[in-house]
């Protein structure tokens, strides 16, 4: 058995040897199913808060399922390269979900590998926001949230982030708070990029196709705000 360390920012301790079994063993209701690609298989457990007034946690469980790269031509599990760029999120400002524990180890020759992260409380999907929330919205609030998201947006590519899976499913939008605010969830296939313009083309061209219920007038709006961050609204 053989544990797999990677370079950190020292938010995340390195683990006990325990600490991965311990994680592992730990069951949850299945959120997203386990999909067989990559050599492997990868689903998401939703998992009860481990301690009072803490937020439930979702547990990322992949057994093989890897990337490969120059680097890492032999496959690496694709949690590793979705915790770097939740790593990199953070040092750019950018929402994602608070991590807690990553880890991956092989078992019988075989990889295993955990991303545990903090349920974002208070947030919800933009397909829910727009089939739940944005038409209790006056124009003003509804536009807030569109011009917050292009600037998440413009501060992710300035900092040559592509996201790389840019569908309405995997933005979060804020619910109960007086200001709106957004996160970014599923970044296993964020990567960075040479130049800013290829990260902004490819995630606005992405989600542009995959906006789910915003109109078109919606989408403009965004476009707007994202190339004109001054706009009021």
């Amino acid at each position: 058995m053989k544990a797999l360390s990677w370079p950190q920012d020292g938010a995340l301790a390195k683990a006990a040897p325990s600490a991965f079994e311990r994680w592992w063993n730990m069951q949850g209701e299945w959120v997203e199913e386990r999909n067989q690609r990559r050599g492997g298989e990868s689903g998401v457990q939703l998992l009860p808060a481990q301690q009072p007034g803490k937020p439930p946690l979702y547990s990322k469980r992949q057994i093989g399922h890897v990337f490969r790269s120059l680097r890492h031509p032999l496959g690496l599990p694709t949690v590793v390269r979705e915790e770097q760029a939740l790593i990199a999120c953070e040092a750019l400002g950018v929402r994602v979900p608070k991590r807690v524990f990553c880890e991956a180890r092989q078992e019988a020759g075989q990889w295993q590998a955990l991303l545990i992260t903090e349920e974002l409380s208070g947030f919800v999907s933009l397909d829910n926001w727009y089939a739940e929330h944005a038409q209790q919205l006056s124009a003003s609030a509804r536009r807030a949230v569109l011009h917050r998201l292009a600037l998440v947006l413009r501060r992710l590519h300035r900092g040559r982030r592509q996201h790389g899976s840019l569908y309405s499913k995997h933005i979060y939008i804020s619910v109960d708070a007086t200001q709106p605010a957004v996160a970014l969830l599923d970044l296993e296939k964020s990567r960075r990029r040479l130049f800013r313009h290829k990260a902004m083309q490819h995630d606005l061209a992405q989600l542009c196709r995959r906006r789910g219920a915003m109109p078109e007038t919606d989408w403009a709006y965004l476009l707007q705000c994202y190339h004109n961050p001054k706009m009021q609204h």
